[in-house]
């Protein structure tokens, strides 16, 4: 079966790393800035960062509108850390101007596993990846409140959602682009696969 082409939506974060896993997980990775490059990818990848940020930028790169119509219309995507929030329903605490993406019928709380300095790694048990936990590296991370209905929690961390999907939308709270484990961008890569 041909790679499936998955953007990294690189107007702020760690475009590099979340390029390099999803190479490593079989697919064919691109950065994404514009419109026109959103309309060629099948999958999208939307990293950590900023999520008050990477919501402004894409605001003004005049990419808001076009994720929100890729999302309902079915594109997978999955959001890391800034990305959970950018794909959260609600912010329970957001900044002023912060928009998101939506599409998860979740209420994220920014940074609450606390600040930079209080960053952690942890094993997480996540349903969807075989084999041992999956190290998660939480910077300045936030967690999932509450979900509606339809919002499976795929992992949990002292008694927190960190991992979450609904349908074609995958979100976590950590990073594993920053590991050297492509199992959940391998996760990710099948949803991408599977939308076909």
């Amino acid at each position: 079966m041909s790679e499936p082409t998955i953007g990294v939506l690189a107007l702020q974060g760690d475009v590099r790393e979340h390029l390099a896993a999803l190479a490593a997980s079989g697919a064919g990775p691109r950065s994404v800035r514009r419109a026109e490059e959103l309309d060629a990818v099948e999958g999208l990848v939307i990293p950590g960062g900023e999520s008050t940020t990477i919501s402004k930028l894409a605001v003004a790169f005049g990419l808001m509108e076009p994720l929100r119509a890729r999302v309902r219309a079915g594109m997978p995507v999955y959001g890391s850390c800034a990305g959970m929030i950018l794909l959260a329903d609600k912010i329970l605490d957001p900044r002023s101007g912060q928009e998101t993406v939506g599409g998860i019928d979740m209420i994220v709380r920014r940074n609450a596993f606390g600040r930079q300095n209080e960053s952690f790694e942890a094993a997480v048990a996540m349903t969807g990846v075989d084999g041992p936990p999956v190290e998660g590296v939480f910077i300045r991370a936030p967690w999932v409140e509450s979900t509606g209905a339809a919002t499976e929690t795929l992992a949990a961390y002292e008694g927190h959602a960190v991992a979450v999907r609904q349908g074609a939308l995958l979100a976590t709270s950590f990073h594993p682009e920053l590991t050297g484990d492509h199992r959940v961008h391998a996760l990710f890569t099948e949803m991408v696969r599977s939308a076909r």
